[in-house]
């Protein structure tokens, strides 16, 4: 049987004792999660107050709820996110991370809590492209995506990499498009209906689903927090407040676009 650390026995006890309404929780302590500040609507500064918010600021205050701890957020650039989190700099990252086998060589996942479409975005007026076929197919049309993510990888499996125009982040990218330096950026279908917003005179989305993934947050290779966030997952699962948070965030009421931030 495999023995668990004392951090891990201590916030599942933690999670037992908040579903079952029982007395006070041993107390775990700070968890140091890294977070962009720069993905919607997952992580962002608001734009009335100023202040960090998001899915992800929301679940991981529900969580150290339920399992005892403090969050510590801090903001860091997504690339470099995921190996500074393997080398140790945080505790955890919550970013919108994709679940891969590559990845989970370096660091550990959650449960995956969320599945995201990538799609195609293009300017309001392309009438070029309908699927990714069609950029495949004609050589002028050039493809944007942000370096480092899995929106990138998938990229490179329709076309080389000097028809890629990678990007630091997916504003600049998206500006690209915009001006019509590139004819499209592979994006997550959640992200990209926030870049539509006041945008939507100039921007669409096409196509079907290039790829579904699932998205976890994750950690150094054999933290004590997966077992016990990923009970406090399943919990916040089956009570519903994972679904009323995804409607709140991922709802038609959700109205803060990137033109906002």
């Amino acid at each position: 049987m495999k023995k668990l650390g004392l951090i891990t026995t201590l916030a599942i006890l933690a999670v037992l004792l908040t579903a079952c309404g029982g007395g006070a929780a041993p107390e775990v302590g700070e968890v140091i999660i890294a977070v962009e500040n720069a993905y919607l609507p997952f992580n962002y500064i608001d734009p009335d107050t100023g202040e960090p918010t998001g899915w992800d600021y929301e679940v991981w205050d529900e969580i150290c709820v339920r399992i005892n701890c403090t969050p510590v957020y801090t903001e860091a650039s997504w690339e470099g996110m995921i190996q500074a989190v393997a080398d140790g700099q945080f505790d955890a990252a919550a970013d919108g991370i994709t679940i891969t086998e590559d990845r989970a060589e370096i660091v550990d996942f959650s449960i995956g809590y969320i599945n995201l479409d990538q799609r195609l975005l293009v300017r309001i007026d392309e009438d070029r492209i309908e699927s990714m076929d069609d950029i495949v197919a004609d050589e002028s049309l050039k493809l944007g995506t942000q370096t480092g993510t899995t929106n990138y990888e998938t990229a490179t499996t329709f076309l080389p990499a000097d028809r890629i125009s990678a990007f630091e982040q997916f504003p600049f990218a998206v500006q690209a498009l915009i001006s019509g330096d590139i004819d499209a950026v592979i994006i997550d279908e959640v992200a990209g209906q926030g870049y539509l917003g006041e945008n939507a005179d100039v921007l669409k989305l096409v196509g079907p689903s290039l790829s579904s993934d699932q998205l976890g947050f994750i950690y150094p290779k054999g933290s004590d927090l997966v077992e016990p966030v990923n009970e406090a997952l399943k919990a916040m699962m089956e009570d519903g407040f994972l679904e009323a948070l995804n409607t709140k965030y991922f709802g038609s009421s959700f109205t803060i676009t990137y033109d906002d931030l």
